[in-house]
């Protein structure tokens, strides 16, 4: 059945959807009453409202909008298959097809049912755990456990889950063990009085630890309320419009600035909970993770530990519960335990600190390598804006300056690095592509009521007008593919990197529900927001950057060359489409674009690092697909240590290039040499430039470009 979209303003509209119950036959609206029930029929009305008429491209709310938002709530509501069983699931399928009724009679049989159901399955595990963990386990047997959810169905019965869970508890205990045996081999090796455990006695000990982390874990679980259920079953709902489209209960709001910008205070990285794992999206420039080093994007982390105690596993944990036991002071430490991509588990220890907000800025360097080129290096985190304060900084208005600062040194090209720049300021991409063109159009941007709208560079001249090489990876997202895009449609300059950028071509705003109700309902506020996708961008020649991202014209290889990445990877996005060109005019480059590339490919497939990295990044890709886990002590031992000598030996390849010299701008040396903590982070960027090949071929581009201009 298809949602009869109500054509009303919002407040009228939930007038009607609880007519039913706060209307009386002959007399005046009554206020409503704020219990949990009325509460989510007021929600769930305005909600689809307010996507029906501000969304982007709305569909319609019938048995395939449901299909769809059961399979995203069932995959929620138990998604390590740790704790329903397979008749759960088909009692809960008689529903998969009956969500749009549901909605438009306000009916959340589906949800009470699921929750009744899953409530059942956690007292029944917690008798599971408890009984499997008070005897040992025997890691002499042949065994292993299937880490990857969909490659598993759900248990036919309890004996079949309790094995399941016997499994999991058996792999929590192993890993535990074979992180003790490694710190008492340490130990031994360093010390004649270190302590000395047997295999049982660290067995043992592993069993306790497991049983505290479970026991922490259904103890945080019976605190989990049913509003919090209710919150992931209606972004269930949500997210059949889109990834980015979404509801945030009044809490969750509040939390934006963790759970959204990630920049969380303490270590500085970028979080995400999806399907029990905190996983690292992004780290930031300057932060304490960044000049420790050692954790990375796509960094899984599994257990967090304060500087003195024993580490807390947080798997299943909900986000902003793990961000407090991140979080701290200032010069404190903390332990995290994080996997690899490469399955690897290693513990990283960050000493706590303020961000240092300088590094997220435009910076910029000068690059000389054997070919004699001296190259502009601008470094761009992201495209930064102060929107609440006149006169705050920018991103297009300090690229400008660096720009600036370049041609004084008389460079002869100029890298724009836009790598794991997530996307920012739509004005400041428009504004920074202006740098670089005459003037003209550089994105569209289309509505759902209107037609596209050209963002137009309306400044004439350039600020820099010789060669120009973008690099970006599968992490350059929205206002970066913008510019990107632009630069490859004018032919300004050439894009190297990885196969392809993100993706992401769409906008979101919030809107606040509180605002869409009148005085009558005043007393069920706060209810929250909505994320809602409300535009999306257009290059000037009409495709969309949307799912297709960027294509590089230069193709280099990267540690995560092998993996599925970026919006094509998330559930229910927008199509890639495309619309009419925008009229422009291409620069007229004085080199040869395709001889360029030719020479550059030829470069790169002869590189050893390159093609180490290629191999490299093949390697992480099958170590990831192997997700069938040895149960076997010995074969676990094995495998780890092929695993993390294999790492160890990737990273002895990528050591200085000898003949890449990268040197500060002359007008950035006295600001630098006044602060020891900018001294300090100026040479761990200075050496982590020298190691980047990717940077060094990109020299050789511009050197080509130079040579034939």
């Amino acid at each position: 059945m298809k949602f009869k979209g109500i054509q009303f303003i919002i407040s009228t509209a939930v007038a009607i959807l609880l007519s039913s119950y706060i209307i009386r036959e002959a007399g005046p609206v009554d206020p409503p009453s704020n219990d949990e029930a009325a509460k989510n029929k007021v929600l769930m009305g305005v909600l689809m409202e307010s996507i029906q008429s501000s969304h982007f491209e709305p569909k319609p709310v019938d048995d395939t909008f449901s299909e769809g938002a059961f399979e995203l709530y069932l995959e929620r509501l138990d998604y390590s298959k740790r704790f329903m069983l397979k008749q759960d699931v088909e009692a809960l399928k008689a529903y998969e097809r009956q969500i749009d009724d549901q909605i438009n009679s306000s009916d959340f049989t589906l949800f009470d049912k699921s929750w009744d159901i899953l409530q059942i399955r956690l007292k029944e595990a917690q008798g599971y755990y408890r009984e499997i963990l008070e005897k040992p386990f025997d890691f002499n047997i042949d065994e292993s456990l299937e880490l990857d959810e969909e490659k598993r169905d759900f248990a036919s019965n309890r004996d079949e889950l309790k094995d399941h869970w016997r499994k999991i508890l058996k792999y929590q205990v192993l890993t535990r063990v074979a992180e003790m045996e490694e710190t008492q081999n340490e130990a031994k090796e360093n010390s004649d009085t270190a302590v000395v455990r047997t295999f049982e006695e660290m067995e043992q000990r592993a069993r306790e630890k497991v049983l505290k982390s479970n026991d922490r874990f259904f103890e945080r679980m019976s605190k989990w309320e049913q509003s919090d259920q209710m919150e992931v079953y209606i972004n269930s709902l949500m997210n059949v419009f889109g990834p980015h489209t979404g509801y945030f209960a009044p809490k969750k709001k509040e939390n934006f600035d963790i759970s959204m910008s990630g920049q969380l205070e303490g270590i500085g990285a970028q979080l995400q909970e999806k399907d029990g794992y905190i996983t690292v999206m992004k780290i930031v420039p300057g932060s304490a993770s960044y000049r420790q080093g050692e954790l990375e994007e796509k960094d899984i982390i599994l257990k967090v530990a304060q500087e003195k105690g024993d580490a807390v596993d947080i798997t299943d944990m909900r986000l902003d519960d793990a961000v407090k036991l991140i979080r701290g002071k200032k010069g404190t430490t903390v332990r995290l335990t994080v996997k690899k991509l490469s399955g690897a588990i290693k513990e990283v220890p960050i000493v706590r600190d303020v961000v240092v907000l300088e590094e997220t800025y435009a910076k910029s360097a000068i690059i000389q390598n054997e070919t004699g080129a001296r190259v502009g290096y601008i470094n761009l985190p992201k495209f930064y804006a102060d929107f609440n304060h006149s006169g705050g900084r920018a991103a297009a208005a300090d690229v400008k300056i660096e720009l600036q600062k370049l041609k004084a040194e008389n460079v002869e090209g100029i890298i724009v690095d836009l790598r794991g720049n997530g996307g920012g300021s739509l004005r400041d991409a428009v504004e920074m592509t202006g740098h670089f063109i005459e003037s003209g159009p550089v994105v569209q941007v289309k509505s759902r009521y209107s037609k596209p709208e050209v963002m137009i560079d309306r400044k004439a001249g350039v600020v820099y007008d010789g060669p120009l090489v973008v690099l970006q990876n599968q992490y350059s997202a929205s206002a970066s593919e913008i510019f990107a895009a632009a630069v490859q449609d004018y032919d300004r300059g050439i894009i190297m990197g990885s196969s392809g950028s993100f993706g992401k071509g769409t906008v979101q705003r919030f809107i606040d529900l509180d605002r869409m109700l009148t005085s009558n309902y005043s007393e069920m506020k706060p209810i929250g927001s909505v994320k809602i996708t409300t535009q999306k961008f257009y290059r000037i020649n009409g495709g969309a950057t949307q799912l297709k991202g960027v294509a590089s014209d230069i193709i280099m290889p990267d540690r995560y060359s092998k993996f599925e990445m970026g919006e094509r990877e998330q559930d229910f996005v927008m199509p890639w489409d495309e619309i009419p060109a925008a009229e422009y005019t291409q620069w007229k480059p004085p080199y040869n674009e395709k001889e360029v590339i030719k020479a550059s490919e030829a470069r790169i497939a002869k590189n050893e690092i390159l093609n180490s990295i290629e191999e490299n990044a093949k390697r992480l890709k099958s170590q990831s697909d192997d997700t069938s886990i040895t149960l076997n002590y010995e074969a676990f031992k094995k495998e780890k240590d092929v695993i993390d000598q294999e790492d160890e030996a990737f990273k002895e390849l990528i050591k200085p290039i000898e003949t890449l010299e990268i040197l500060n701008v002359s007008a950035d040396l006295e600001e630098i040499s006044q602060d020891t903590v900018k001294v300090d982070l100026n040479e761990k960027w200075l050496k982590k430039l020298k190691k980047d090949v990717q940077l060094n071929e990109a020299v050789n581009v511009i050197n080509d470009m130079k040579k034939a201009a």
